[in-house]
């Protein structure tokens, strides 16, 4: 654990020193973010718009929006801090943990939430299993994306902390403004064009960071060479680091057979299939699409994009850990170390004025990106599935426009707070992995059992996902108070397990003994009973072969097969 990092006293040296021209693109940037909110706002007159951008988007753009989203502070500063401390392993959480999901998102899942005419997940879960498994999951989801929104608060604010030299308060203040701002402005399409903006420049700032990196270190073989040599010198393994399996340091487990196992089970297929099929803030950019098609391809799009993420994201940390002192002070003595800073530290010490300044814009842009999106789907949620189904129904669009826009604020002042918490875990994957052991795992095992098996019933569901997320919070529990004692991410990928198996059982086992719904009832939301003609496309024979989703999907996972042969 560590505490909040201290704002530079005046006169102090930041982290990096930026001068006036490294500022430019920062301003150029804020301008044009809140620029596109203004571009939209004509796109958000009524509450459908504004909540779910009124399913008019193509899938080029909710594709790249869909990896936006999710390439915020914890994809960059968790990813390059796993990166350093971990090494080569950190890729199964972008080839094994989140391509395999997405495909299976596109290709299975999307067609029914698409076709259901659904404004977010928990709405569709409302429609499958009633009120009660509806409530779980809708408070449940809030609370994640309010967390989540902090971690990536926390860290726009810790940037613009470290490196300009700003109070961090007034940071995460400064943060927040400018998110609610275009989203209060334009809605959902303003988050998702600025995360198409967002993108493109995070890529121009990170890839420059690995190019030179690879660079001052002699290539990719010279960085195997160095760290092989300095983990001898350490007296560890360096095949732990550049071998991505077994994995035993990010899984914590000992056993080899058992650290695959954690992976493959744990974040393979609990947590990723978890986060990916069910998670709203990722499914609302699919949900914004054009058509059924469009829908399907845009998680299927995202993966080409996502495997290339670790080669700007992970290797910049693995590079630190032989280039940047402090890292290597700490990997060769075991010292405590904060690895989220493993990025930056890299930017200090690689990159020169003018570059530097875009690689903190892209920072910048990564971590808006992260938290735009928590607030946009938190919205969505709170005024679909809290406000207008429990507290305030039938009320006037106009009012439920102005409930979004009043949550969008909300969200943003409470992000400032639960900003807090996120700045007391030195590894942010850690924490966000404990998160969604939690909130996820129970969630994707009640989804994927009713929407395969039409006998799961409303009190099945509710008890499942009601046990299973006890379940998991009990491992975390016993993984906080040192009762378990699993280093890594391996206590996430337990509680991960146990609350699948958990809400499995009880779902099951209450189902078997309650009323199921007609087939009637469940047309539309369980495999079986819905007919093909209602989850395909009727325009689908009309695309070329390689602009319709199955044969994308095919091409992208014999891409990812390829990678994970080539770095295994």
């Amino acid at each position: 654990m560590s505490t909040i990092p201290m704002a530079p006293a005046a006169g102090d040296d930041t982290l990096l020193n930026a001068m006036w021209l490294d500022y430019i693109p920062i301003v150029i940037y804020f301008s044009f973010v809140i620029g596109v909110g203004f571009i939209m706002k004509h796109k958000a007159k009524n509450s459908d718009d504004f909540l779910t951008g009124g399913r008019s988007i193509p899938a080029w753009v909710t594709g790249i929006a869909f990896v936006s989203a999710n390439l915020g502070a914890i994809e960059i500063m968790g990813m390059s801090a796993n990166g350093a401390q971990y090494g080569m392993p950190t890729f199964h959480y972008f080839w094994v943990g989140a391509v395999p999901a997405m495909l299976f998102l596109g290709i299975v899942m999307m067609p029914f939430y698409y076709g259901s005419k659904v404004r977010s997940v928990p709405e569709f879960m409302y429609k499958r299993y009633g009120q009660t498994a509806h409530l779980i999951n809708s408070l449940s989801f809030a609370l994640a994306q309010l967390l989540i929104a902090g971690i990536n608060l926390f860290l726009l604010g810790k940037i613009i902390n470290w490196l300009l030299g700003w109070p961090l308060w007034v940071a995460l203040v400064v943060a927040a403004v400018i998110v609610f701002t275009y989203i209060a402005l334009g809605g959902l399409s303003a988050a998702i064009y600025n995360e198409v903006l967002q993108f493109f420049v995070i890529i121009a700032a990170l890839l420059p960071l690995t190019l030179i990196g690879l660079h001052r270190v002699g290539g990719w073989s010279s960085l195997k060479d160095q760290i092989t040599s300095m983990a001898m010198d350490a007296g560890t393994d360096p095949g732990a680091q550049l071998n991505s399996w077994p994995g035993t340091e990010l899984s914590g487990f000992n056993s080899p057979v058992l650290s695959v196992i954690g992976i493959v089970f744990g974040l393979g297929f609990v947590l990723s299939f978890g986060y990916w099929t069910t998670n709203f803030v990722e499914v609302q950019r699919a949900m914004a699409s054009d058509s059924i098609s469009a829908a399907q391809k845009t998680p299927i799009i995202g993966t080409f994009v996502k495997m290339l993420v670790p080669f700007i994201v992970i290797i910049p940390g693995m590079i630190s850990g032989v280039l940047v002192t402090e890292v290597v002070n700490a990997k060769s003595t075991g010292a405590a170390f904060e690895y989220n800073d493993a990025i930056l530290l890299l930017m200090r010490d690689v990159l020169p004025n003018g570059l530097l300044g875009v690689a903190i814009t892209g920072l910048l842009a990564s971590f808006m990106a992260g938290m735009a999106a928590n607030i946009s789907a938190f919205n969505t949620v709170f005024t679909v599935d809290l406000y207008e189904r429990y507290l305030k129904p039938n009320e006037s669009d106009k009012k439920y426009l102005q409930i979004g826009r009043n949550s969008t604020f909300a969200a943003s002042v409470i992000a400032i707070f639960t900003a807090l918490i996120a700045s007391q875990y030195e590894n942010l994957m850690d924490y966000l992995q404990q998160l969604f052991s939690m909130f996820n795992a129970p969630l994707f095992a009640t989804f994927i059992i009713g929407m395969f098996w039409k006998k799961a019933t409303a009190a099945g569901g509710w008890t499942g996902l009601a046990a299973g997320t006890l379940g998991a919070l009990t491992i975390n529990l016993l993984q906080w108070t040192g009762v378990m004692n699993l280093p890594g991410q391996g206590g996430a990928f337990v509680a991960a397990g146990v609350a699948f198996v958990v809400d499995v059982v009880v779902t099951v086992l209450v189902s078997l003994r309650t009323p199921a719904k007609t087939s009637a009832e469940l047309r539309g939301f369980v495999y079986s009973e819905t007919p093909k003609e209602y989850r395909t496309d009727p325009h689908l024979h009309e695309l070329p072969l390689l602009r319709r989703p199955v044969p994308l999907a095919i091409i992208a996972g014999i891409a990812v097969i390829t990678l994970n042969v080539i770095f295994h």
